[in-house]
């Protein structure tokens, strides 16, 4: 990914960075998040419920940024996908159904994560990170070079935050159009509004 991201920058010359590594990590990550709150990583989780009770405790759910769906009870056809409601660490179904202890299904979204070794980004999807994140960089770069001598000429301040200011709009106009096809395969559209801390659902 930093491969990717130097390449953007026209900064590869290894003996001469413009970027250090840990510049570029940061760039890399916030792109990462941005990317996450439009596409998320997907996964399921199997949480068990509470015998007459609607709230189910989603606090396992870590890096959490939105809930697709609930499935109660589990293993029907076709799948049966409940209304509900969440707030903070705790998920209301809203639906007839009162569970009865067993297992539902959580379908829900995270943040992906990128390090060293590893990372949950789709490849089809690592140029378009890389892209945010070149131009977080250059951004970054504008804003440190104002004001500042440097190899690249009077407006290089100007011509990096030019230059990141046509890609993150790109970026962003990119991740809109994944997201309009996220929502179109939506499992199911969850109640309107989040969970109240002043009214009591019932049981």
């Amino acid at each position: 990914m930093r491969a990717l991201v130097r390449r953007d920058l026209r900064d590869e010359d290894s003996s001469n960075y413009r970027w250090s590594n840990d510049e570029v990590d940061r760039a890399i990550l916030r792109a990462t998040k941005e990317f996450s709150g439009y596409l998320p990583k997907e996964e399921k989780a199997t949480i068990a419920t509470t015998n007459g009770s609607r709230e189910i405790d989603i606090s396992s759910l870590t890096g959490r940024i939105r809930i697709y769906a609930v499935e109660y009870p589990v293993g029907k056809f076709p799948p049966r996908y409940q209304r509900f409601s969440y707030w903070q660490d705790k998920l209301i179904l809203l639906g007839d159904t009162v569970p009865d202890g067993s297992n539902c299904y959580v379908f829900w979204g995270k943040l992906h994560t990128i390090d060293a070794t590893s990372s949950t980004i789709p490849l089809q999807y690592e140029d378009l990170v890389a892209l945010g994140a070149s131009a977080f960089a250059a951004l970054a770069w504008g804003v440190y070079a104002t004001d500042k001598v440097t190899t690249g000429g009077r407006d290089v301040d100007r011509d990096y935050q030019s230059w990141g200011r046509a890609t993150i709009k790109e970026f962003y106009n990119q991740l809109k159009q994944l997201k309009r096809k996220l929502e179109a395969k939506r499992l199911y559209t969850p109640a309107t509004g989040g969970y109240s801390k002043t009214s009591d659902r019932g049981p």
